[in-house]
């Protein structure tokens, strides 16, 4: 299993929010790049980076950071967070990405995720994000009628291969993620899925990585310091 720290960034600066809420935000540092760089020498394989403006506006605002941490650090990125048209896919891509995250427009514009997924197959993901088990859209504000495993199911007769889970609930609040939902998802997809949302514990680590998920991400924990990077990368050696 992969671990991917999170650096998620909203006016240029490296954050947290709380469950989503672009009203309570933590400043965790003030240069992202440092943060990528730091997460590198603490032995990280993958990072995922998050614009949160971006997310909130569909206009990419932090892309110059995102390029910089992408030619500044060897390691493979996989960037969300407004990624809303093809050309923006294929900035992010030719900038050295490895990944881009889709997440309200893969919902909202069957065309355009379509398109994404035939043109770049290995390098595009959808996030979804889930309230008791529901979509949800816009920033978390908005909450659909559509079932999160229905979803799952639709992409990946599209051809997707990763999708990211977050269970909006769990977010931010250092509860352990939804191990429910995930085996549920589980049980009806072969898709790689990579969870998000209240991983907390070592435990929690050793559980989704004896579940054989592809991967999994982690934000408040490592910047609350309740976790160590170095000591959830040796839990998941030992998990089988």
């Amino acid at each position: 299993m992969i671990l991917f720290p999170a650096i998620d960034i909203k006016d240029g600066k490296c954050v947290r929010l709380t469950q989503g809420n672009y009203d309570q935000v933590n400043v965790y540092s003030d240069s992202p790049v440092t943060v990528a760089k730091d997460w590198e020498a603490q032995g990280a394989a993958y990072l995922h980076l998050v614009d949160l403006d971006g997310a909130k506006s569909g206009v990419s605002t932090n892309e110059p950071i995102i390029r910089e941490i992408a030619q500044k650090i060897p390691l493979p990125i996989q960037v969300g967070g407004g990624i809303r048209s093809l050309q923006v896919v294929e900035n992010y891509l030719s900038a050295g990405i490895d990944r881009v995250i889709l997440g309200t427009a893969a919902i909202k514009d069957q065309s355009f995720l379509q398109t994404a997924l035939s043109t770049f197959p290995h390098q595009v993901a959808v996030s979804i994000d889930a309230r008791n088990g529901y979509v949800a859209t816009d920033g978390w504000t908005k909450t659909s009628e559509r079932k999160a495993i229905d979803l799952v199911q639709e992409l990946e007769g599209l051809g997707l291969q990763t999708f990211i889970y977050t269970d909006i609930l769990k977010d931010g609040m250092l509860k352990g993620p939804n191990f429910h939902e995930l085996e549920n998802l589980q049980a009806i997809t072969s898709i790689n899925i990579i969870a998000s949302g209240g991983v907390t514990t070592i435990a929690d680590i050793k559980q989704l990585a004896e579940m054989n998920l592809y991967g999994a991400i982690i934000g408040k924990a490592l910047y609350d310091n309740s976790l160590t990077l170095e000591a959830s990368l040796e839990a998941i050696k030992h998990a089988h």
